[in-house]
C-alpha cells in the first residue's frame, strides 16, 4: 500500500497516534501486517500487508484509525509477489 498523509500530519495525528499503533501492533501480531511507515518527509505511508485479495487488504487500510479520521488522505493497493 502507498498512501498520503493529510497536510499538517505532524499537528493532526496525536489524538489517533495511540490507536493506530495498537492497532499496527495487533496486525502485525496476528500475521496481517509486515512492515509499515512513513517517507522520510511523512508525506507518504508504504504498508506491506498480508492479505488473500485485494478487498481484505482495503479493510485493513480502511479500519486503521488514520483511514478513518482523514490522516490518511488517499491509497493505492499494489499486489506483490514475494521473490525471496
Amino acid at each position: 500500500m502507498w498512501g498520503s498523509y493529510c497536510e499538517g500530519v505532524l499537528e493532526k495525528r496525536p489524538p489517533f497516534r495511540q490507536a493506530h499503533l495498537d492497532n499496527l501492533k495487533a496486525l502485525h501480531e496476528a500475521g496481517k501486517l509486515l512492515t509499515i511507515g512513513p517517507t522520510h518527509d511523512v508525506k507518504k505511508v508504504f504498508a506491506i500487508y498480508v492479505a488473500t485479495d485485494e478487498s481484505i487488504a482495503r479493510q485493513l487500510v480502511e479500519s486503521d484509525p488514520y483511514w478513518l479520521n482523514q490522516i490518511w488522505t488517499d491509497y493505492e493497493i499494489h499486489e506483490w509477489i514475494q521473490v525471496y
